[in-house]
């Protein structure tokens, strides 16, 4: 709902407020957080007046305000809205506010700045979720009379909104390939705390989700306020506290994209549009704010709502080894099992065989596949299932047709390429030709084998990125890049409305709001090691709901660590998403296919409640251990995962609180064991797990959800499945 008086807008949605004062020159936030209820005018007229703060000693000589595009005009000593100027001048923008209006609940400024020659609009759209999203557009305007023609050099635009001085403590995320989305937490000093992007897609390393709260916020607990920065290119993201603070706010956070010189100047009547920024706020810790994102994401019309189909993906199946009689074989022991997709990774295209050849000529080798994909897609369709491919449209390696006939369409300086990356470069999807190759490419492919299903890669940096434009100049190029890679998977989709494409990069390296905005899940690592799943998993889900995240079984082995697993932990780990198998079917043994399958109709079973429900996670002191697990929307039933990952100090756990249960309430709680039961570190477990081993055991909410219970010792790498339902009155 929205109230707006003559002088304030107040937005309000799913317990969150958002109040601006909209009088001149520019409006100021009043109120971003806890629902201030459904305010009189008299109430919002002294929300405005005790939004004043002190002229302090030493200082400007009226009181500094925080506008909703804060600069020096206004004695702002921080981070600007925008920065940039027109031929060396015009540096010191000076906005007003033209107009606002409320449209279809979004909060909608018109700012106009006569010094940078620049017209701006913010929009402000508290969603149902209480997401806050804001979205900014620059216009260079048109003026008559001898307007300076000169470009308007844009060196950066930030969405800025102010924060309690409450909120001191900092976590985002850090990673590596196979070590995706590690939190760091840290408390913001006085200062910047600036997270730069500067790798042409977000990056293993990428911020992901920027938070600040009060101190020791956790899962459950904690005032914070976070920050998604909805853009696949360059970001940069900030939290920033200033000794004066921000008007009477204590600090600001914000981001937006990190342009380089030169990337967007704006010509008379040219337009520049920033990323949309998410902004999200709970009272209720971290397990509240991924509520809001995920309820956000399963609102949108394109969202997933078909069951998720249970995925086999043949990488670590048969790596390079495309011998068609092995992957048919392999597709028969999958239908058996129950798959219900079957994707055909890296190696299917000319000369691909190995990762040194082939990128960018995508057509079906024919010594290889002297039959095409018919005859694999034909038996996969057969069967029933989707087929699906992997492919990696924005690369290229130099040892491709398309590279000797096309070295224009790489995306470079003009002085010689730099150094490869996985032996490989980046095409150019910017220029017209490249992008009309690669459309025709992927389309006539999809159309010819009935694709279902693009597991679309992305596997390095975009180092020196820039195009050639008229005359041979390098221009910067990973904002045209983003954008026209956006556009490709639009036309993509437009032409095959059923089509479903997954974002992978490297594993984990583009999970953004941006690019799901056009995508149906993200491959969330290329680390199917389950030790190291349960916590990628746990922070991919800060922002993204199970069914966006692929999560795989692998083999008993894994590739990338190593670490031998037992076949319990790794598929309980992957059961918590998108689930799927990347292992070599046909060198499984009948017991071990028989336990997959079991644990295929479990992921069949409990879907619909994973793929709708809340993700909740407890907060524990003991860092070995991870208990989280998803609750029915109407909390009638609920689906835990009781893990340890290595060894503690403590014998037992103690008492310990089932996360999103109503003390309230009665339930009945047992122990799944579809997919085997965990190995223990214990001579015998609690007495209510041992009776939950025989059926369904009643306990009151106020014991599950209030004092706790005892949860069972495992043994490192172990985990344990169990299922609560409540007990109808």
């Amino acid at each position: 709902m929205t109230r707006t008086t003559a002088r304030i807008a107040h937005l309000r949605a799913a317990g969150v407020s958002f109040a601006v004062e909209l009088t001149g020159p520019l409006p100021r936030v009043l109120h971003w957080g806890a629902d201030l209820g459904p305010l009189t005018d008299d109430d919002l007229a002294a929300l405005s007046r005790t939004a004043e703060g002190v002229v302090l000693n030493n200082a400007p000589d009226s009181v500094r305000q925080f506008t909703v595009w804060p600069t020096e005009a206004e004695n702002w000593s921080g981070t600007p809205a925008h920065q940039g100027h027109r031929g060396g001048v015009a540096t010191t923008p000076r906005l007003r506010l033209v107009d606002a209006h409320e449209s279809a609940g979004e909060l909608v400024l018109q700012l106009a700045d006569d010094v940078s020659e620049l017209d701006i609009t913010l929009g402000y759209l508290l969603e149902p979720s209480g997401v806050l999203s804001v979205r900014t557009e620059l216009t260079r305007q048109v003026l008559t009379g001898g307007q300076d023609a000169t470009p308007y050099d844009l060196a950066g635009v930030t969405t800025l909104l102010p924060l309690p001085a409450r909120a001191v403590e900092i976590l985002d995320f850090t990673g590596k390939w196979c070590r995706e989305r590690a939190p760091q937490r840290g408390t913001l000093a006085h200062g910047s705390h600036v997270r730069e992007v500067r790798r042409g897609k977000p990056g293993q390393d990428a911020p992901h989700l920027l938070t600040v709260g009060m101190p020791g916020f956790g899962f459950r607990t904690g005032e914070v306020w976070g920050l998604h920065v909805a853009w696949s290119g360059n970001q940069r993201w900030l939290a920033e506290r200033s000794p004066e603070g921000a008007g009477v706010h204590g600090a600001v956070l914000g981001g937006g994209e990190s342009l380089a010189p030169g990337e967007i100047r704006l010509a008379p009547g040219e337009r520049y549009t920033a990323p949309v920024c998410h902004f999200v706020w709970s009272d209720q810790g971290l397990d509240a704010l991924a509520d809001r994102f995920h309820a956000l994401l399963r609102a949108r019309p394109q969202h997933p709502v078909t069951p998720r189909p249970l995925t086999l993906n043949t990488w670590e199946a048969v790596y390079f080894d495309h011998r068609v009689d092995r992957l048919l074989e392999l597709t028969e022991r999958a239908a058996d099992i129950g798959v219900e997709r079957l994707v055909l990774d890296d190696g299917w295209f000319t000369g691909r065989r190995d990762d040194t050849a082939g990128l960018g000529d995508w057509a079906v080798d024919p010594e290889v596949w002297p039959g095409g994909l018919g005859p694999l897609a034909d038996r996969v369709h057969g069967h029933g299932m989707q087929f699906g491919l992997w492919v990696e449209p924005e690369m290229v390696n130099l040892d491709s047709r398309l590279a000797t006939e096309h070295p224009e369409w790489i995306l470079g300086p003009s002085v010689g390429l730099g150094p490869s990356a996985r032996h490989q470069y980046v095409l150019n999807l910017a220029h017209d030709d490249a992008f009309a190759h690669l459309l025709t490419s992927l389309d006539e492919l999809v159309t010819r084998y009935r694709i279902d299903y693009l597991k679309w890669d992305h596997n390095r940096d975009l180092h020196e990125a820039v195009g050639r434009g008229p005359g041979g100049q390098d221009r910067p190029g990973v904002h045209a890049q983003t954008e026209a890679a956006y556009r490709l998977l639009d036309a993509l989709k437009e032409r095959h409305p059923r089509l479903e494409i997954e974002s992978c990069s490297s594993g984990g390296a583009r999970v953004d709001l941006g690019i799901l905005a056009r995508t149906d899940r993200v491959w969330a690592s290329d680390c199917n090691d389950p030790v190291e799943r349960q916590s990628v998993q746990r922070w991919t889900g800060q922002l993204l709901p199970p069914e966006l995240i692929g999560t795989h079984v692998g083999g008993p082995r894994s590739h990338t660590t190593g670490r031998v697993t037992d076949a319990s932990f790794r598929q309980l780990t992957a059961l918590f998403g998108h689930a799927g198998i990347e292992d070599d079917l046909t060198a499984r043994t009948p017991e071990e296919l028989t336990a997959l399958r079991r644990w295929v109709a479990l992921y069949k079973e409990v879907r619909a409640l994973l793929h709708s429900g809340r993700v909740v996670r407890a907060d524990l002191a003991d860092d070995a251990v991870l208990l989280h697990g998803v609750v029915a929307a109407d909390g009638g039933s609920a689906l835990y995962c009781w893990a340890r990952t290595g060894t503690s100090g403590d014998g037992q756990s103690g008492r310990t609180r089932l996360p999103g249960l109503d003390p309230a309430a009665r339930y009945e709680i047992r122990v799944r064991d579809d997919a085997g039961l965990p190995v223990a570190h214990q001579v015998s477990g609690p007495a209510w797990y041992t009776a939950a081993l025989d059926g369904w055991v009643t306990l009151p909410g106020a014991v599950l959800a209030g004092a706790g219970v005892p949860l069972p010792t495992l043994a490192p790498a172990q985990a344990l499945l169990f299922e609560v339902r409540r007990v109808q009155p």
